[in-house]
């Protein structure tokens, strides 16, 4: 899990100011990670598309899609990058939930019909039930989701009216906390840090139906990836007006080199006679318990591995 208190910002050696011309290699291929801020009404892929239109970079992909009704931080990887996803899709996720009592939404969220349902609950009363939520939990995938059964995706399968049963996943939810609650409007304010692959659209359904009544999510804001923090995004207002800049060095802390971006990664700085090796995609002498920046300096050459032998480590993803 990364702790909360671990943040990417300016003030790290991931820092914009400690880039390259090209995020890490000079006059290299592109490498790096901006930051957005994703408004509310727009897709994931709405985000990716804009970011290539106004950047002129056509690599571009996402890592932890956001519902269109939501907001927040989208970490959106640049050019290289693209091939690091898997390193940042384990980091915890935190949100800023506003949940809704005493009503129900065919989505589970605002963008579906909302029907009165359910009795209203207590501040008390809810403040008991979270307690069941934390820690690691069952959830059934929402019906209304990208997630495909029998080769097709939840949500196209609910609106043709089909009742089909869902996987049902494990999370964590490493953080619950009830931040307000306005028993006149039966509204609770939730900050929430959980594990890869929770919905939250659900867990506010569930934690309505464990009092008895309903619940769905009004509001959705995820405020950190890791340690990237949504204050430190970009709005697609600047992306609109700074294009390519954005992906620049002086950008700020919205672009992040893969060197950077990787922090919670161990480094190994390579020695000269190891260089070679490394970018070739060889074996290197070492240990490493899991996945290890092999860098010189501040540029970042590969990522390796444990090896399948002893007193070995072995490429995973390699910059030539």
């Amino acid at each position: 899990m990364t702790t909360p208190s671990t943040r990417v910002s300016a003030s790290t050696n991931c820092s914009a100011s400690t880039m390259a011309s090209s995020a890490d290699s000079p006059g290299g291929p592109l490498c790096g990670v901006l930051l957005m801020d994703k408004p509310r009404g727009l897709t994931s892929h709405d985000v990716i598309d804009r970011v290539r239109r106004h950047t002129g970079i056509r690599k571009a992909g996402h890592c932890g899609t956001l519902d269109p009704f939501a907001t927040g931080l989208l970490l959106v990887l640049l050019g290289r990058a693209t091939r690091l996803f898997d390193f940042f899709l384990p980091l915890d996720k935190e949100y800023r939930a506003t949940v809704r009592f005493g009503q129900r939404s065919t989505t589970g969220d605002s963008d579906g019909e909302i029907s009165a349902a359910g009795a209203e609950v207590s501040e008390t009363g809810l403040r008991g039930a979270l307690e069941v939520f934390r820690g690691p939990i069952r959830q059934r995938v929402p019906a209304y989701s990208a997630v495909k059964v029998g080769g097709e995706r939840l949500y196209r399968k609910a609106r043709r009216g089909e009742t089909v049963e869902a996987p049902v996943r494990d999370v964590t939810i490493h953080r619950l906390e009830l931040t307000s609650f306005d028993a006149r409007r039966q509204e609770a304010l939730l900050d929430i840090t959980c594990s890869k692959g929770t919905y939250v659209r659900r867990l506010c359904e569930d934690i309505g139906e464990s009092l008895g009544s309903a619940a769905y999510c009004a509001e959705l804001r995820r405020t950190a990836v890791g340690g990237f923090r949504v204050e430190d995004a970009a709005s697609t207002e600047r992306l609109e007006t700074e294009g390519p800049l954005l992906a620049a060095p002086g950008a700020g802390p919205s672009f992040i080199s893969c060197y950077g971006a990787l922090y919670f990664l161990p480094v190994r700085q390579i020695a000269e006679n190891e260089k070679k090796m490394a970018l070739s995609g060889r074996p290197l002498e070492g240990d490493a318990a899991g996945p290890v920046r092999v860098a010189e300096g501040e540029r970042l050459l590969a990522v390796y591995g444990p090896g399948r032998e002893a007193g070995r480590i072995d490429p995973m993803v390699v910059f030539a």
